[in-house]
């Protein structure tokens, strides 16, 4: 099996660039966001390049000190004023405010920071309305491997472009290797399993005690990364705070404060339930994944030797992670179409559900469906068209993405594609 990692070699072009430089001209400050080495910095670096400005890196403790000292003359530079980690020093908030009375312009401040802007104690009182929010995520397959990340416009725009007459070559230790591996970018480099292990641990361990500790004060620590495991754990499923926090030791109070944490410095992220509106049987809970695949296959100690057993067990573990995977992948070209969406999981009590749904400012709707086998039975696709039948014209099409080599179509607006659809 090639590596398709190999064109990781030099530096990757990152497709949330245009959406940034997009904002600029519509915004006076356009905040980057997302976890820690995503490729942030690197992107405020082209973007300051390009510019011929420089970057403001409030990680440096002696830059940090200087701009704490008197944030005032930092901002009012040239413009764009770039601040990577801006949320080391909060204050620079009101100083930029301040620069925005005088002249509150298109494309004068980006920021980056590796914590949820909303949760910072000065920001909505700051900047309220004058920021444009963008989210930077881990590598998509795409952009690792050199390949198209066309597959969300395609399916907003022309569906039935997808499918083709050839079959799908990604076989399923593939997927596997992906899934593991993830898209940070850092271990993505590493060469063994072993030598990722270690790096998502120690990546782990400085989130929670510069990151976390940052933004809150919090009595036990430790309990954190237990957390996380649990969650991980619930990948696929609905997300019961409840059961997570038992399973720990910790009372359902202090666990929904620690999950808000661990969004608010991107190692989880929360879909929320659609349709809530289509009658009293569907479910209005979340599913929660983890920010990256990797990072989930090390909270869950899952490597690819133990996801290819051929064992009850294994197979579950794959279905969870393929679609914590897959699901990322989905919101990453989400992110890439810069348009206004509505992203949620459709579920009825009975318990059949469309892992995410995808609707338009128009209305028209998308559902998706993940299946980590490599067949696709009737009752896979139910739910979709239970959707689209409750729909009706507002249902623009349906996919049930699965590990198999064919595509084809299943029914009326429900087509079946190969998972690798997503990013070739």
């Amino acid at each position: 099996m090639a590596d398709y990692r190999n064109h990781l070699s030099g530096l990757v072009p990152r497709r949330i660039t245009d959406v940034v430089l997009r904002r600029m001209d519509e915004s006076p400050v356009v905040v980057l966001e997302g976890a820690r080495t995503i490729g942030k910095s690197t992107l405020l670096r082209q973007i300051a390049e390009k510019y011929g400005v420089g970057v403001i890196d409030l990680d440096d403790l002696a830059t940090r000190d200087a701009v704490s000292a008197d944030p005032a003359f930092f901002v009012g530079g040239e413009r764009p004023v770039v601040v990577d980690e801006f949320q080391h020093v909060p204050e620079v908030l009101d100083a930029i405010k301040a620069e925005l009375n005088r002249d509150s312009s298109p494309g004068r401040f980006v920021l980056a920071g590796s914590t949820r802007y909303q949760t910072l104690p000065m920001a909505a009182r700051s900047l309220t309305g004058r920021v444009s929010r963008v989210s930077v995520r881990p590598l998509s397959q795409g952009e690792i491997a050199g390949g198209n990340d066309g597959f969300v416009a395609a399916l907003l725009d022309d569906p039935e472009s997808l499918l083709t007459t050839r079959q799908s070559r990604t076989i399923r230790a593939e997927y596997i290797d992906r899934a593991v591996a993830g898209g940070m970018p850092m271990p993505l480099h590493l060469k063994t399993l072993a030598a990722r292990d270690r790096w998502f641990a120690e990546y782990l361990t400085m989130v929670v005690e510069r990151d976390v500790v940052e933004i809150a004060r919090i009595r036990q620590r430790h309990q954190l990364p237990k957390l996380l495991m649990r969650i991980a754990g619930q990948t696929g499923q609905l997300f019961k705070i409840a059961k997570a926090a038992e399973a720990i030791g910790m009372n359902k109070s202090m666990a929904e404060d620690y999950v808000k944490l661990l969004e608010a410095v991107f190692l989880i992220y929360r879909v929320p339930a659609w349709g809530t509106t289509l009658g009293s049987r569907v479910a209005a809970t979340p599913k929660a994944y983890v920010s990256d695949s990797g990072l989930a296959a090390h909270l869950l100690g899952l490597t690819p030797e133990k996801l290819a057993a051929a064992v009850p067990s294994s197979v579950t573990q794959f279905g969870h992670l393929m679609e914590n995977f897959v699901i990322g992948e989905v919101l990453k070209q989400a992110d890439f179409a810069d348009e206004p969406l509505k992203i949620g999981h459709w579920r009825v009590h009975d318990g059949h559900e469309v892992d995410l749904v995808i609707e338009r400012q128009d209305g028209t709707v998308v559902g998706i469906e993940v299946k980590a086998g490599s067949r696709v039975r009737g009752e896979d696709a139910r739910a979709l068209l239970r959707l689209r039948d409750r729909l009706g014209s507002q249902f623009q099409i349906g996919v049930v993405l699965f590990a198999g080599d064919r595509m084809y179509r299943l029914d009326d607006r429900v087509l079946v594609l190969p998972i690798d659809r997503i990013w070739t």
